[in-house]
């Protein structure tokens, strides 16, 4: 099972339909649950991300294998990413990726991930980095089956 704990909602019409197609996609291969969290928006900025992380932790499962999406994770190709979410589920039936609010996240959140990962350097705006991150997922089953996908 693949579980995604993002801050954030998605409010265009295009962006939600897209999350509806790798939904779909990714049915196919594995159960998908997405947990959307409201951003905490406060003028202080270390209190809204304290706040967001005791919001997180109430989905996180002690078996999760959790994998946060930050700017200084570890970046690997799609076939990388492919073979560990393949080793992941060798241990774990439960795979729990974590997207942060606008601010990060918490030392506490970073502490309880088993991997860091990062897409790219650059900073992308939440809605859109939500649909990479299924387009990923979709792709790493597709390698994993020995389907044919676009590149």
């Amino acid at each position: 099972m693949i579980k995604i704990i993002c801050v954030g909602k998605i409010k265009e019409s295009f962006y939600r339909e897209a999350i509806i197609e790798y939904q779909k996609r990714l049915s196919k291969y594995t159960k998908l649950e997405v947990i959307e969290l409201p951003d905490i928006t406060t003028s202080n900025i270390e209190e809204n991300i304290k706040k967001e992380a005791i919001m997180i932790q109430k989905y996180i499962g002690p078996k999760d294998y959790v994998i946060t999406l930050e700017i200084e994770g570890t970046q690997v190709s799609s076939e990388k990413f492919a073979q560990k979410i393949d080793s992941i589920y060798q241990t774990n039936s439960t795979i729990t990726f974590i997207i942060g609010g606008s601010y990060g996240l918490s030392q506490n959140i970073k502490q309880m991930s088993n991997w860091s990962l990062s897409f790219s350097k650059m900073t992308f705006p939440h809605q859109l980095f939500r649909i990479v991150l299924l387009e990923q997922i979709y792709r790493a089953y597709k390698i994993n089956h020995h389907e044919s996908y676009h590149k």
